[in-house]
């Protein structure tokens, strides 16, 4: 008797397989869902030593505005033939660098410059090698339109994400709204401002783990910040760069008019924005037509002191470092990589 049922017993229990069931499959996807949003690492992990970067009014952080850009950006249906999205120029191991001192677009179409790294992208005050774009929204627009790009008209990769019903349910979560320029910028701008690096052995020195440099490092620490070599004349504070527009004596006569094609000014002819050196052991070539193949190469153009551009900045000059100061120095610029945003699985598709 007491391993028997009774009939209400049986009824109830019916019912509540019936209704569980479906209970559980909701659980499920649910649950699959999430699975498209951030793991339990948080959105935004700010260094110790870092501000907090600024989220425009109107593209506050979430979860599903990151989880929108983050799926756009390693999407190709932002480019018109379907080949090329936003990682194949930022790779998430160099950086959001690429290898290539041009890369490919739509067709294989060369590039015109380097890209750059994307790292801490959220603090700069403008965009371009130029500076000409105000916003990182405004500069999401720019490989989108660009012939040697996507070649895209974002109105065009709005009308291919409405007819994605998984994509305009994202974006209604995400912004109330249905796929638009407004989204896709938004969006992927949204994710761009949570890739922050400032966990480097250099940073783990600063925070008191005096064992995180070598004895070569630090040496190369104390060169890099002398006078003797200025270094961080241009490449201060917590990013090393002071987004100044600079030349550096690469050529004696440059193709690319850098900053005066922004101005018209002949003052601003071969200016280009000083990069951020956080990451630069792994972000070769370097320069703004990625013309030098390694880091070894850099440090030998700035120990020659440079091509006599009438614009060269006068910090440029010859520096006659010895064959170990070349080495300390190339060790600390190496001491500025962070490992743990190369391999956050955060940032991985």
């Amino acid at each position: 008797m007491m391993n028997q049922v009774s009939g209400s017993s049986f009824i109830t229990c019916f019912f509540m397989k019936k209704c569980l069931f479906p209970l559980v499959v909701l659980f499920f996807f649910a649950c699959k869902k999430e699975s498209n949003l951030p793991p339990a690492e948080p959105l935004l992990a700010v260094p110790a030593g870092f501000p907090a970067p600024v989220f425009p009014e109107g593209n506050e952080l979430t979860p599903e505005r990151w989880a929108l850009g983050k799926r756009l950006f390693f999407d190709p249906i932002m480019s018109s033939d379907r080949t090329v999205s936003c990682v194949s120029c930022h790779l998430p191991e160099q950086a959001f660098s690429d290898l290539r001192a041009f890369s490919p677009g739509v067709e294989g179409r060369p590039g015109t410059r380097n890209a750059p790294t994307l790292a801490n992208i959220a603090y700069h005050p403008y965009f371009t090698r130029e500076g000409g774009v105000p916003t990182l929204e405004m500069q999401i627009l720019v490989p989108v339109q660009e012939h040697n790009e996507f070649d895209m008209n974002i109105l065009d990769i709005a009308e291919r994400l409405n007819q994605d019903s998984s994509y305009v349910q994202a974006s209604h979560q995400a912004y109330g709204r249905e796929p638009d320029a407004f989204v896709i910028t938004r969006s992927i701008a949204c994710f761009e401002r949570t890739m922050l690096s400032g966990r480097s052995p250099y940073d783990q020195f600063l925070n008191g783990k005096k064992s995180a440099l070598t004895a070569t490092e630090k040496r190369g620490m104390d060169l890099f910040f002398s006078e003797k070599l200025a270094c961080s004349q241009c490449h201060d504070g917590f990013n090393f760069t002071d987004y100044a527009f600079e030349n550096n004596g690469l050529y004696d006569d440059y193709p690319d008019p850098g900053r005066f094609r922004l101005t018209g000014k002949e003052e601003d002819r071969a200016l280009f924005k000083v990069p951020t050196l956080r990451n630069v052991g792994v972000t070769a070539p370097y320069m703004h037509d990625g013309s030098l193949p390694t880091l070894e190469a850099v440090v030998e153009h700035y120990n020659s002191g440079g091509k006599n551009h009438p614009h060269k900045s006068l910090l440029i000059k010859p520096l006659d470092l010895s064959a170990q100061e070349k080495v300390d120095l190339m060790g600390f610029l190496k001491a500025l990589t962070d490992d743990g945003f190369l391999n956050n699985p955060k940032f991985r598709e």
